[in-house]
């Protein structure tokens, strides 16, 4: 699995220790910033990692920010990207078993870093159940594509 995480400067400290933890996994990771506590906008960190996924460059994507809110917005503006905040480990299992989601955005300012990695773990050891989620996706994906500008 190859992975991309990026951060604002409301997220580095968690987006560090994230980085971390899935090397400590083996996880083939991709950190592309921010690094340093100077302000920087969310929105460009967003889009790369969000566009590396719909790419292919990477299977998925993680996005950390003060509460993860901003950069899903921005994420999910990307047609084919499912990026989802949470703050909890059942969300995170339901998010990749229902949704298939393929970014996960995290609140540095929200979530610790325990229960962060926790959060992580689960959400990338959950796989999509397919069958009726599959409908509900395609359904996404249609109102994608109608609302094209």
């Amino acid at each position: 699995m190859k992975l991309t995480i990026g951060c604002d400067h409301g997220g580095r400290r968690l987006k560090d220790a994230i980085v971390t933890h899935l090397e400590a996994r083996a996880i083939d990771v991709s950190d592309i910033g921010t690094y340093s506590d100077d302000s920087v906008d969310f929105p460009s960190y967003a889009e790369e990692v969000a566009h590396q996924v719909v790419s292919g460059e990477v299977d998925l994507g993680i996005l950390c920010c003060g509460t993860g809110i901003g950069m899903s917005i921005a994420a999910n503006k990307v047609a084919g990207i499912r990026a989802a905040v949470v703050s909890d480990c059942f969300s995170a299992q339901a998010t990749r078993e229902h949704n298939n989601s393929n970014i996960l955005c995290l609140g540095e300012r929200v979530v610790g870093e325990g229960l962060a990695l926790l959060i992580v773990d689960t959400w990338l050891d959950a796989t999509f159940g397919g069958e009726r989620h599959e409908r509900r996706l395609q359904m996404i994906t249609d109102i994608e594509l109608k609302n094209e500008s």
